[in-house]
């Protein structure tokens, strides 16, 4: 039984994923916006991302985002992080790297092989975060099962974004959807196969 790919994200109202938890997060091609989803943060978004974390079996990243994450979370007191330096993780590479953050499985290659491999050889579920150009790879080859988005009330104009020109088309079907005292809308979307297309009649 393969395992199943989650791609858990925040995101704003235009799409861009980029530097959500706070300024020098990630100002990759100038951006300085980052700490753009903190003023939405409350207890009900806190439970969200438990539930992702809850439920995920492995924590899949890019070399970027890992190297961004493990920076930080090693030096969180242990009441706080366990729940993430423990889950075991996955960073998918083109170059070998030692990786010294726990619990840390170093996937190197071609991200479509090696991450469709981890889905035939492991069980439950993976959850993927950040990443962007790890994930623009694997909606390419089909290898996402569902997208977890915690949409913030704000525009930002500029950063990476989660869908980029020339993704690959791709039927979602929505399974869940509810808003947080604070705006943030919480929407769950299944892969769905190729898009439908139609005639909307006056």
């Amino acid at each position: 039984m393969a395992s199943k790919l989650i791609v858990g994200m925040f995101v704003s109202v235009d799409g861009v994923m980029q530097a959500p938890g706070g300024p020098g997060e990630d100002e990759s091609s100038g951006f300085r916006r980052g700490g753009w989803l903190a003023p939405f943060t409350d207890e009900e978004f806190g439970r969200i991302v438990g539930e992702w974390f809850g439920r995920a079996n492995r924590l899949l990243l890019g070399r970027r985002t890992y190297e961004i994450m493990a920076s930080y979370w090693p030096n969180v007191p242990e009441e706080k992080g366990a729940f993430i330096n423990d889950i075991a993780k996955c960073v998918a590479t083109h170059r070998p790297m030692t990786a010294e953050w726990r619990n840390t499985e170093v996937l190197v290659g071609d991200a479509a092989r090696t991450v469709a491999d981890l889905k035939d050889r492991t069980e439950g579920v993976i959850l993927l975060e950040g990443s962007r150009d790890l994930l623009r790879t694997l909606q390419g080859a089909g290898l996402v099962d569902e997208y977890h988005l915690l949409t913030a009330p704000v525009l930002l104009g500029e950063g990476k974004r989660l869908f980029t020109e020339g993704a690959v088309p791709e039927g979602l079907r929505l399974i869940e959807s509810r808003a947080t005292a604070g705006g943030v809308v919480y929407t769950v979307y299944e892969a769905a196969g190729e898009p439908s297309y139609g005639t909307i009649e006056p």
